[in-house]
């Protein structure tokens, strides 16, 4: 019988709420980065600023610090796993200037493939015919996505070089997963901590602090990209990860790439071709069955999050940290 709150909502439906209300958050992000006005570099290096913050608070106060589980190897890959996701995003933020926030993010969304790619190529992770199948597929929907046409690479323009930046940063976030799959025995949140606190020193010698000397509402814009799209969105993440199954997850995990299309056009217009709208659903059903196709021992068993190793890999790496 599933236990329920106070409020009478079952632990999982508190789980789907969490997740969407992270998720919406995610789809938003894109506007917060354009709104900001901010250079890439400098838009990440205040986000792990001001996330580490939001963050180290939330585990201060939990007082999780203490007996945090660390060991040098773990805390080497949650810095390895730290390096790969903070330039994910310096290259994301990069196409959404040279193409859009819904191509970008739909783009981006081929994470789960170089996941199942690289698992198989670096670490002899199986790979079955029907994934190998579904990934064509993906990317077949990839190609229709991006719009991109002969002429686009004949005038050298910096669409095809946005693209590329989405799918470098979709590469990077594959890496970053599979790096703290390897990680057991600590909570996500601390993980995550580590892989912001990395991104500070490492895009110190890149942030421009001359073209931040303005004050207002661009600074609003960067602190709500570390204190909401880092701090609280992860906190509702790990929280819903906890109570929901894998494939409950999947099927969330969608909420965000369409609510940034959504954003993009109501905030700044853009929308996808008829073309591109085909890809979508090819891009959808592939990373669906590619993900519900892993292993029962993938999915997160309520309460065991911050224990597990899968849990605590897909935690700490969520789909658009995340972005």
């Amino acid at each position: 019988m599933p236990v329920r709150s106070v409020f009478g909502m079952t632990s999982e439906t508190k789980g789907i709420a969490q997740l969407t209300t992270a998720m919406v958050l995610s789809g938003t992000l894109g506007v917060f980065v354009v709104e900001s006005g901010a250079s890439p570099f400098n838009v990440v290096f205040f986000r792990v600023l001001f996330g580490a913050l939001a963050l180290g608070a939330y585990v201060t106060a939990r007082g999780w610090l203490r007996d945090h589980g660390f060991t040098p190897r773990t805390l080497g890959l949650a810095v390895l796993g730290g390096v790969f996701i903070v330039f994910n995003w310096v290259f994301l933020f990069q196409s959404y200037e040279n193409t859009s926030i819904s191509v970008a993010t739909v783009v981006y969304h081929t994470q789960p493939f170089y996941v199942v790619l690289l698992g198989a190529l670096l670490f002899r992770e199986r790979l079955t015919a029907a994934r190998v199948g579904w990934i064509a597929v993906a990317f077949a929907g990839l190609i229709l996505v991006s719009g991109v046409t002969p002429a686009d690479f004949a005038s050298g323009g910096t669409y095809v070089l946005g693209i590329g930046q989405a799918l470098l940063a979709a590469l990077l976030y594959g890496l970053s997963t599979l790096v703290t799959k390897r990680i057991t025995g600590v909570r996500p949140h601390l993980i995550a901590l580590v892989q912001v606190l990395v991104g500070i020193p490492l895009l110190l010698p890149f942030a421009d602090f001359g073209a931040m000397s303005g004050t207002g509402w661009d600074w609003g814009w960067l602190a709500g990209l570390g204190l909401v799209h880092t701090g609280v969105m992860y906190v509702l993440m790990y929280a819903a990860y906890a109570q929901l199954p894998t494939s409950k997850i999947a099927v969330l995990a969608f909420v965000y790439p369409a609510v940034a299309m959504v954003a993009d056009w109501a905030v700044y217009g853009h929308h996808i071709g008829p073309v591109q709208a085909l890809g979508v659903p090819l891009i959808v059903a592939a990373s669906l069955k590619v993900t519900l196709a892993r292993p029962a021992a993938a999915a997160p068993a309520a309460g065991t999050a911050a224990r597990t190793p899968e849990a605590a890999s897909r935690t700490a790496t969520p789909a658009a940290c995340e972005a």
